[in-house]
């Protein structure tokens, strides 16, 4: 039996390997019987809702995820706490920290000494809402967004919090939101992927980002995000060879697909099938990438709106610019990622600037779709993993100051795509430092983005190693208040 399949090779699947085995027989026996449909790819249930997607009217059409990778200060930026300014030095009340597990680079403080902002902040649109005064352009938009101030999360260090938010889970090897939504949804644009990803750097304490936030998980291969580069291929390896002209590219392409073709007929394997799907993506986007990241035909209306580094490959105006050309161009989920918001030490000077790489470009994004009349249909978010202490780490030194990471209460906002405008939801203590009023989860919120794409979120599933697992995982409501 041994000799017979290693004459087979080693193309077997993992199920034609397995019925080989008499041990692997009986395994897979006594699993279907403990679990009838523990072998199979899918069910007739999560077949019906899947062809049912969307399960209800959607209010978004797409998704523009705008990620400060490292964590910006709720403090520093839309939360306002006059009281931290007023009683500066003073030590955190027990009461207030109530025990709250601390980080290492804190856990061996013996004082935690309340700090104020730097900056100050005025009341900006209908809505009054705080803002501070380096995020003069946001401050211009307030109208047009939703300030959350009551996220909150479990997770108190970067990889694992990170993870949380774009994956639903705290460890790898789970799609990301925008792999769900690819997965649910398809694109709109059969020649540019469903989910695309572009990353930025700002002057900041950066934190690093990894393929697996936009990584498909255990769905198909052809919903993993692909991202986006700053060099001169955008997207690395889609040019033909100098020495291949279009035609002969197609006929290797038709070729290779036929080979592929004949193996998924013997192996059944749905990676197969992906690889195909892949290459042929892979012709379309030839000639559309190009084209989508030439900002050259762009007005100089557009380029004074998001500000000069929006002709600069690979900074964060240049990718919010694209964002708004793969979203117009059909593209379901657009992920930045911008890394520079880890703020420990010398917050005012880092945060200052980080605001400064942002701010204008992230206003722009929002009056361009709203003059290109696409914002209702476009759903903007920008946001980090967690939040920071109103407590100083180490020693307050004037103006020079930390803060460590906090995921009890933090802000984001969210504005287009069904979300109420002009509005601001939850409320933190006097102290910042816990939420008063409409907690809002990470599955909260990600429960609330699939609502606002037309989605239920304990619906729609997929069956992974005998269990069907959801973005939310098993818990998550709609924040129906923010919801227009």
């Amino acid at each position: 039996m041994e000799k017979e399949i290693f004459e087979q090779g080693l193309n077997l699947n993992r199920r034609k390997f397995l019925s080989k085995l008499s041990l692997g027989v009986g395994s897979a026996a006594l699993g279907s019987l403990l679990i009838p449909d523990l072998f199979k790819g899918g069910s007739p249930d999560e077949e019906a809702i899947m062809s049912a997607l969307p399960h209800f009217a959607p209010k978004a059409k797409r998704v523009i995820y705008l990620f400060q990778n490292g964590a910006p200060s709720q403090l520093e930026s839309f939360d306002y706490k006059p009281l931290l300014n007023k009683n500066i030095g003073q030590e955190l009340p027990d009461s207030i920290r109530g025990g709250q597990r601390l980080t290492g680079m804190t856990a061996g403080q013996t004082s935690f000494p309340l700090v104020g902002s730097y900056f100050k902040f005025n009341q900006y649109g209908e809505s009054r809402a705080w803002i501070s005064e380096i995020f003069p352009h946001t401050a211009g938009v307030v109208d047009d967004i939703c300030i959350i101030k009551s996220m909150h999360t479990e997770a108190i260090n970067h990889d694992p919090a990170l993870t949380f938010f774009q994956t639903g889970a705290q460890v790898g090897n789970r799609p990301s939101m925008g792999s769900w939504l690819s997965y649910g949804l398809g694109s709109e644009n059969s020649n540019l992927p469903a989910f695309c990803v572009l990353l930025s750097r700002g002057k900041g304490n950066g934190q690093g980002v990894y393929s697996k936030l936009w990584s498909n998980g255990f769905l198909e291969a052809t919903h993993q995000g692909v991202q986006f580069s700053n060099s001169e291929d955008p997207v690395l390896y889609l040019k033909d060879p100098k020495s291949m002209s279009r035609d002969e590219r197609r006929k290797m392409l038709d070729q290779i697909s036929a080979m592929n073709d004949l193996s998924y007929k013997e192996f059944n394997d749905p990676e197969i099938s992906a690889k195909i799907q892949q290459y042929e993506m892979a012709y379309r986007m030839q000639t559309a990438v190009p084209e989508m990241t030439d900002v050259s035909k762009e007005p100089d209306s557009i380029i004074k709106m998001y500000g000069p580094d929006c002709l600069i490959p690979g900074t964060y105006a240049a990718n919010c610019l694209l964002a708004r050309k793969l979203s117009e161009s059909g593209v379901r989920f657009v992920q930045l990622y911008h890394q520079g918001w880890d703020q420990h030490g010398n917050l005012p000077s880092e945060m200052a600037l980080q605001a400064k790489d942002v701010d204008q470009a992230s206003a722009a994004l929002i009056t361009d779709l709203k003059q290109r009349g696409m914002l209702d249909e476009t759903l903007v978010i920008w946001g980090g993993e967690f939040g920071r202490t109103n407590y100083c780490q180490g020693k307050i030194l004037e103006d020079n100051y930390g803060r460590d990471h906090h995921p009890r209460a933090f802000s984001i906002w969210m504005a287009g795509g069904g979300v109420k405008s002009g509005m601001v939801y939850g409320e933190t203590d006097e102290f910042g430092y816990n939420i008063s009023e409409n907690p809002v989860h990470v599955h909260d919120f990600q429960a609330t983005v699939m609502n606002l794409m037309g989605i239920d979120h304990e619906r729609m599933t997929y069956k992974h190693l005998g269990r069907r697992y959801r973005l939310t995982d098993v818990s998550g409501h709609v924040i129906k208040d923010i919801i227009a």
